[in-house]
């Protein structure tokens, strides 16, 4: 009989990790393999560890296969994906898609209002797993403005705070 692999799940995670950190690796790796040294922003894993990051690692049973941040300040309108990358071996499989989808629905129960990120443009896979799942191609922003290697995303997320019945005045 087949094997199938483990379905995927994504949980938040410390980066300091040293499966964790192999990933981060081949990320930096396949970043530098692509671009000079002065088109990568890649955030080290000390500031992923900072408060203002939430690190998901998504893992199929307990080997971790793929890693995304979000960035925002505490009382930010917008979040910043960074760091998304998946393990070569498990692409193909929705890693990114469950990444993606953990990430927005957590960023909307926060009230974040907009996910922004910023990708390589010899990134083409990346670029269309974006667009698949409702970003949009905007002007560059922040660090990235000028940069020839930088091509910027953005997607508005629907809030979905719990909802609570409304309270009835009782006389």
């Amino acid at each position: 009989m087949p094997q199938h692999p483990a379905p995927v799940t994504v949980s938040v995670e410390p980066p300091r990790q040293p499966e964790v950190e192999r990933l981060l690796d081949g990320s930096t790796a396949f970043a530098q393999s692509l671009y000079p040294p002065e088109s990568n922003f890649l955030l080290d894993i000390a500031t992923l560890e900072r408060p203002e990051v939430v690190f998901y690692v998504a893992r199929d049973g307990e080997r971790a296969v793929g890693i995304a941040a979000l960035v925002a300040e505490a009382d930010a309108e917008r979040g910043e994906l960074k760091r998304m990358f998946v393990d070569p071996a498990a692409r193909g499989r929705g890693v990114a898609a469950a990444l993606l989808e953990r990430i927005e629905a957590d960023a909307a129960a926060r009230g974040l209002a907009e996910i922004v990120l910023e990708t390589g443009d010899l990134h083409d896979a990346a670029q269309a797993l974006y667009t698949r799942h409702g970003y949009r191609e905007i002007p560059q922003f922040g660090q990235y403005v000028g940069e020839a290697h930088s091509v910027c995303f953005a997607k508005p997320l629907a809030a979905r705070r719990e909802a609570f019945p409304p309270v009835e005045n009782v006389r």
